[in-house]
């Protein structure tokens, strides 16, 4: 039975301290930019953005005066050089800014930008947001510990996200799923299974269906399903541990019916010891520089006291661990999580090699 209040009302944005800056810049994750988010909100006038159908999707079309569209336009254009190329301004006659989408929904509030290649109408899209350090965690523990990389840049309170590409969980669910054939299926539950067990090992929050992206990749003769999360702002702090499976949200009940359906037992554990097994190795793989993030962390202030209270009792309950009860920060508390992880795995291997060799 899902709870009737399973996130917060909302979570708090918290500044990037020193030790994330010099982190961001020591990986190249902080570059100089000509334009700040502050700067994308002094639009004069904007319409609602509709879908295919006349819905509306919740985005509103900025529009800026004549002057300030011109200095925005070139601004947003040397952004995706330094996002996407190697920043120089070359490519820039090449490129139109078609629009700036603004979010009216959620907790990120961010800008959308579309931006066209006049040459051969090729587009895609980038994200302007307010700077978040639990986001920033979220970003880097993604590219490191998924099987997908991420590019982002972050500069003083304003964050540059790449687009996702994929199709919406929700819109997915409701169009696509119905009509998929049962092996179609079978492979879409145990993609849910291993994306329920990601999120829960390094503790990324909120995967309701609008918050991840199915992505169909075609491999010889058949489609292959893969989920991605594309909203990363609940990354460590909520203090429900449900919160970090997404087999709890109402939103995702199709996908979890999908895996009772599809699915047996054993084979839901087969799947679940598989994507701790890579997402260990992604860590001993990562070597310093998941080690250099996670120490930042562990003295960080990305929660609230009574969120690392509760998430770290119920995680001990959980696991059996001592060292949940040790943690007094929510970078603790993700430490000791991606730590009981790597040590099972392991310890399994160790079991592995000694029954081989007597």
């Amino acid at each position: 039975m899902i709870e009737e209040k399973l996130m917060s009302k909302k979570k708090p944005a918290f500044p990037i301290n020193s030790k994330l800056d010099a982190y961001l810049g020591k990986y190249s994750r902080k570059i100089e930019i000509p334009i700040f988010y502050e700067d994308l909100l002094r639009f004069s006038g904007s319409i609602a953005v509709e879908d295919s159908e006349g819905n509306d999707t919740l985005w509103v079309r900025v529009y800026y005066s004549e002057f300030e569209r011109e200095e925005i336009d070139s601004s947003l254009k040397k952004v995706y050089s330094i996002l996407h190329s190697d920043g120089s301004e070359r490519i820039l006659e090449y490129l139109n800014i078609d629009a700036i989408d603004y979010c009216t929904f959620g907790n990120s509030k961010p800008f959308r930008i579309k931006v066209r290649n006049i040459l051969n109408d090729n587009y895609t899209h980038f994200y302007v947001k307010k700077t978040d350090a639990s986001r920033v965690y979220g970003l880097e523990l993604e590219h490191m510990l998924s099987p997908y990389n991420l590019n982002f840049l972050v500069y003083k309170d304003t964050l540059i996200e790449e687009h996702i590409a994929g199709i919406p969980g929700d819109e997915f669910i409701n169009e696509m799923l119905p009509k998929c054939t049962a092996s179609q299926q079978a492979q879409l539950a145990k993609e849910f299974v291993k994306f329920n067990e990601r999120c829960m090992i390094r503790l990324l929050g909120d995967m309701r269906a609008y918050n991840y992206v199915i992505v169909p990749v075609h491999d010889f003769d058949h489609v292959v399903y893969r989920i991605r999360a594309i909203d990363f702002d609940q990354q460590c702090f909520e203090g429900k541990f449900k919160v970090y499976l997404p087999q709890f949200f109402k939103e995702n009940n199709a996908m979890v019916n999908l895996v009772s359906q599809k699915l047996q037992k054993n084979s839901v554990e087969q799947y679940k010891i598989e994507e701790r097994s890579i997402v260990a190795k992604r860590i001993l793989s990562s070597g310093n520089r998941i080690k250099r993030l996670i120490n930042i962390a562990k003295t960080d202030s990305i929660s609230l006291p009574e969120n690392i209270e509760r998430l770290k009792g119920e995680l001990f309950e959980f696991t059996h661990d001592m060292e949940f009860k040790k943690a007094d920060t929510m970078g603790k508390i993700l430490a000791t999580a991606l730590d009981f992880v790597k040590r099972n795995y392991e310890d399994m291997s160790m079991k592995q090699i000694m029954e081989k060799r007597f």
